[in-house]
This record gives C-alpha cells, sequence and structure tokens, in this order.
C-alpha cells in the first residue's frame, strides 16, 4: 500500500495578489526614497542659493562706507562733521533725491563715489545749488555740472604737495593737502586747478573749480580731506572747512541707485526676493526636466508597414492632370518614358541624348528621322483626341523597334555557323505607354 500523499496548496482567493517577492518588494521602495531625496536636495539648493543671493544683494552690513558722514570708521568723516557741526555749520545728510531742498546760501556736497547719481538729479542740483563740491569719477555726471574735466585714474601715495600758490582761496589757506584719491585733467584754461600731481604733460591735478552760469562747483578728487584717518594731516583739516563750511547749512548728499528722476523699471518695483524666486524655480525646472528626459529615453523609429504600389501612383498624376485639363504635360510624361524605354531596349546608355534615340530609332525602324521626332517629341496637345493619338503612335513605335530588335536577333541566329549557339535574346515585356519605367 502506497503512503498517502500531502493535500495540494489551496490556491489563492480571486481578487487576493499573490504576495511579491523580496526583491521587487524593496526595488519600488528605493526607487521611491531616492526620488524624494532628489527633491529635498534640489529644494536645499534653492534655499541655499536664495539665502546666497539675498546677502549678496544686501551687501556686508558691517563693512563701512567710504566717506560715510556718520561712520567713525578710519574711512568714514565723522570727524569734519563733528567740527562743522561745532563751528556752528548745521549739517543734513540727505540720501532720497526728493528730499533735496537747497537754499541761496547753502553749500551742496555730491558724494557719488559709488557711481549711481541720476543725470536728472545732477542737473537739478546743478540750477539749484549756488556752491557744489563734487565728489565723482563719472564724466556723465561732469558733464551734467558743466566741468569741463576728464578723470585721469587715482592715486593712493600720501604725498603731500603745496598749494600755497593755488587760486582756490581754502587750498591757498590751507598751504598743503595730502594727494590721495581721484585726479582730473582739463584743457580749459578758465578752470582753477590745485593739487597737482605728476610733471610736466603727465600732471594731473586732485582739485579743480570752475564757474558757471549757476555757481561754483569745486571737484575735489583729493578725498582725504575728508577722511577720519588724514583729515589730520598737513592742512587736509583747513582745506575741508574751508570748502564745506563757507555757509551756515551744509547739504550732505549720498546718492542711491534708487533715487531717480527716471520712470522706475520693472526691476525696482519687484521685491527683492523676486531674484532669489527666479533662481529656484529655474533650479527646479532643470531638476525636472533631467528627471523626465531620463525617464523618456531616446527617440524609437517605427517602421510603418505601407506599401504604395506605382499603379496608385501612377493613376494619381493621371488624375491630376486631367483635372488641370493639362494634356501637353500628360503627353509629354508619356514621351519621356517611351524614350527611355526604347533607348533600354535599343542598348543605349541612360545619359544618351534625345536625338541620338531618335536617329538609333530611325535606323532601326526604317522611318525618317522627323517622323520619328514628331512622334517622341512633338509639340504641344490642344484637344482630348490628339493626346490619344500621340499615346498609340509612342505604343506603335515601341512595338516598331522591338519587332526590328527581334528580326535582327532571328536573322543572326540563321546565319550563325553549326554547333554554335547563337546568343541568346533576352525577352521582353510589352509595356503601355505612361506605365512604370
Amino acid at each position: 500500500m502506497s503512503a498517502p500523499t500531502a493535500p495540494a496548496p489551496a490556491p489563492a482567493p480571486t481578487g487576493v495578489p499573490a504576495p511579491a517577492a523580496a526583491g521587487e518588494d524593496r526595488r519600488p521602495r528605493s526607487d521611491r526614497v531616492l526620488r524624494i531625496g532628489g527633491w529635498i536636495a534640489v529644494v536645499v539648493v534653492g534655499l541655499l542659493l536664495a539665502a546666497l543671493t539675498a546677502a549678496v544683494g544686501q551687501g556686508d552690513p558691517l563693512r563701512p562706507v567710504p566717506l560715510d558722514p556718520t561712520s567713525t570708521a578710519t574711512s568714514g568723516s565723522r570727524a569734519v562733521v563733528r567740527v562743522l557741526e561745532q563751528q556752528g555749520t548745521r549739517v543734513d545728510v540727505v540720501h532720497d533725491a526728493d528730499a533735496l531742498d537747497v537754499g541761496t546760501g547753502d553749500t551742496v556736497l555730491v558724494d557719488d563715489s559709488a557711481g549711481v547719481l541720476d543725470r536728472g538729479v545732477a542737473r537739478r542740483i546743478a540750477r539749484t545749488a549756488p556752491d557744489v563740491v563734487l565728489v565723482t569719477n563719472d564724466p556723465g555726471v561732469l558733464e551734467s555740472f558743466d566741468v569741463d574735466a576728464r578723470p585721469a585714474g587715482s592715486t593712493s601715495s600720501t604725498r603731500v604737495a603745496s598749494t600755497a600758490s593755488c587760486p582756490i582761496p581754502a587750498a591757498r589757506t590751507a598751504g598743503s593737502v595730502t594727494v590721495v584719491g581721484a585726479t582730473y585733467d582739463t584743457d580749459d584754461p578758465t578752470v582753477e586747478r590745485c593739487a597737482p600731481s605728476g610733471t610736466g604733460a603727465d600732471t594731473r591735478w586732485g582739485l579743480l573749480r570752475t564757474t558757471t552760469v549757476d555757481g561754483r562747483v569745486t571737484l575735489l578728487g583729493t578725498t582725504g580731506v575728508l577722511r577720519n584717518d588724514t583729515v589730520t594731516r598737513a592742512g587736509n583739516a583747513a582745506l575741508a572747512l574751508g570748502l564745506l563750511g563757507s555757509g551756515d547749512r551744509l547739504v550732505w548728499y549720498v546718492p542711491t541707485a534708487a533715487g531717480s528722476d527716471a520712470a522706475p523699471s520693472l526691476g525696482d518695483l519687484a521685491p527683492p526676493w523676486v531674484p532669489s524666486a527666479i533662481a529656484v524655480l529655474g533650479l527646479v525646472a532643470v531638476a525636472a526636466a533631467l528627471w523626465r528626459g531620463r525617464r523618456l529615453g531616446p527617440l524609437v523609429v517605427e517602421r510603418l508597414p505601407v506599401v504604395v504600389r506605382a499603379a496608385e501612383t501612377t493613376e494619381g498624376r493621371a488624375r491630376l492632370y486631367a483635372r488641370v485639363r493639362d494634356r501637353t504635360h500628360a503627353l509629354d510624361t508619356l514621351r519621356l518614358a517611351a524614350v527611355r524605354r526604347i533607348g533600354r531596349s535599343l542598348g543605349l546608355p541612360r545619359s544618351a541624348h534625345v536625338d541620338e534615340v531618335v536617329r538609333r530609332t530611325a535606323a532601326v525602324t526604317g522611318r525618317s528621322a522627323d517622323r520619328v521626332g514628331a512622334v517622341l517629341v512633338g509639340g504641344s496637345t490642344d484637344d482630348d483626341r490628339a493626346l490619344v493619338d500621340g499615346a498609340a503612335a509612342l505604343d506603335e513605335l515601341e512595338h516598331a523597334v522591338r519587332r526590328a530588335r527581334s528580326g535582327d536577333a532571328g536573322r543572326a541566329s540563321r546565319s550563325a555557323p553549326t554547333g554554335t549557339p547563337a546568343e541568346p535574346t533576352p525577352p521582353t515585356t510589352p509595356e503601355r505607354p505612361g506605365g512604370r519605367s
């Protein structure tokens, strides 16, 4: 007696999926983790880039601004402001062009060291301020103030230049100044010049003054007379007080990029976080393109099972010619096809000219060349009857050529010596004019 067999396992209930293999379960989970991790990395990189952009746009708040009238750093100008206030000169620091209020006896110091002064604001100050002290290297600003001078570089030396014979009273009173800062060159003989550097034709000037129809403009390149670390050297303090303290009020104007008479641009109206948001969106777009592009893969060319029979093409062209009633073009198409077939039957190359085909056809069929040429070349066709007659003439000429070639082959076989088989002539298949060539 045989041993009892173990019962077969019961099939899984319908609708309940079979448990997946361990590898198949781990693979989708790992792909999902990688996908989520990739998006987290994109977001983190975007946030870092946004923070970096914001930090660069705001600048370093701890870095002192040169010639800042409120700064006690070495590059600031707080010391000059304190001395002016002690001597009774009111100092108003202005950053907004709309807040500029210049009186009759006021002096205006325009500190355009950053090169952001708007041309319209410069022309407005030149018209309203009787005494302007200008710090700039922008040729456009110099032109707006009607100063005939050109920036000629800068010098960082602490050399002391004598100003005892300078035509500018404040510089002559100072006696000497340190030549450090920007220098200028001018060809206008009416411009007063002080604080020279260089010799001969290379002489450049650190202090210029010109008188315009609206007032006087002093171009101050030797900004060391305003800095906290150099104001006490030579006669720097005397020159600074003489230029800025001649009136009861000094307007110290430091322009900003936003202070302009021109209409604000789209970038000026946009919030400061917009560039960072655009950068983050760009990163997301690039990541999405890489993600989807990797999944799509390369393009695949599909071979479509489409075959168009030659007869369909011929019939389509025939219908087209019939629709436009272009009988001459239709007959010319039949003539070209007949010329190719006859030339092939006569053993002529494909490059043979139609005149050569006409001459060989006339020689083989015994007809005149003019008669053969009228059939193969012919002229225009005006009606359907002429089209049918032309097609029939082409058909008859092709048959004549084949008969002539068959007769030549038969005579050659009869004249061949006994025992030597004649060279077989390849069979030809009659073709209708206008058929496939």
